[in-house]
């Protein structure tokens, strides 16, 4: 079973994360998910973590890399899924996680980006 599943809704990928990933894999991921959004040409990404126990410095660069090469590439990200004592932890491990845009869940996530894609859509 692979660790991470992609699939595809719409203009959007959607990429669960299944379990802890080592840093081979997160890089490997970064690279898959660039190469998927050119060629569905999606506008959003959506990234669930919720499977991670922890998102330590190398996880969350890795994670704002994979954002701000997906909106070199035409398409906005959102994370979803930060459990709680993730976020804390991250917290007080000062992790910057700028540019990265959360959410909560799926549902919150695909309104962010519906927002996000239709605004650029009309400029």
């Amino acid at each position: 079973m692979s660790v991470v599943a992609v699939l595809r809704q719409g203009d959007y990928l959607i990429a669960s994360i299944q379990s802890d990933l080592s840093d081979s894999q997160v890089l490997a991921l970064r690279d898959d998910l660039a190469d998927r959004v050119g060629r569905t040409r999606a506008r959003g990404m959506i990234v669930d973590v919720a499977a991670l126990d922890v998102i330590d410095s190398f996880v969350a660069r890795a994670l704002r890399s994979i954002a701000v090469t997906a909106r070199l590439r035409g398409a906005e990200t959102v994370v979803v899924g930060i459990r709680p004592d993730v976020a804390i932890a991250m917290v007080q491990f000062s992790l910057n996680m700028q540019p990265l845009r959360t959410a909560l869940d799926l549902d919150e996530a695909l309104t962010v980006l519906d927002a996000l894609t239709h605004r650029v859509a009309a400029v």
